[in-house]
């Protein structure tokens, strides 16, 4: 079934913005802009869907976990967490590989 579809049986209007405004979702906007940049655009051609995927999980694990985040006054979002909820800094998770040739 269509998600639209699915909304419209549950009666529930679908949140959309005017087409080319990424105000109503700027925190996914930033994310994919940053995943553009930081892996996408990198200016090499990707060989296969298999090298986007591993390195899309990569970048994900990466990104949610490693990267320093201006809104968490450059720290790591796992060291954010643990200063937070007062624990031990998690062990850290080996990234899948980035697909570089």
């Amino acid at each position: 079934m269509a998600y639209t579809d699915r909304l419209a049986e549950l009666r529930i209007a679908p949140s959309v913005g005017s087409r080319g405004d990424s105000y109503d979702n700027a925190l996914a906007e930033a994310v994919n802009a940053a995943y553009k940049t930081e892996l996408v655009n990198r200016g090499k051609p990707w060989r296969c869907v298999d090298d986007v995927e591993l390195s899309t999980a990569g970048w994900v694990a990466w990104y949610n976990q490693e990267r320093l985040h201006e809104a968490l006054g450059y720290q790591a979002p796992a060291e954010y967490e643990a200063a937070l909820t007062g624990t031990s800094h998690p062990a850290s998770q080996p990234t899948p590989a980035l697909a570089t040739d």
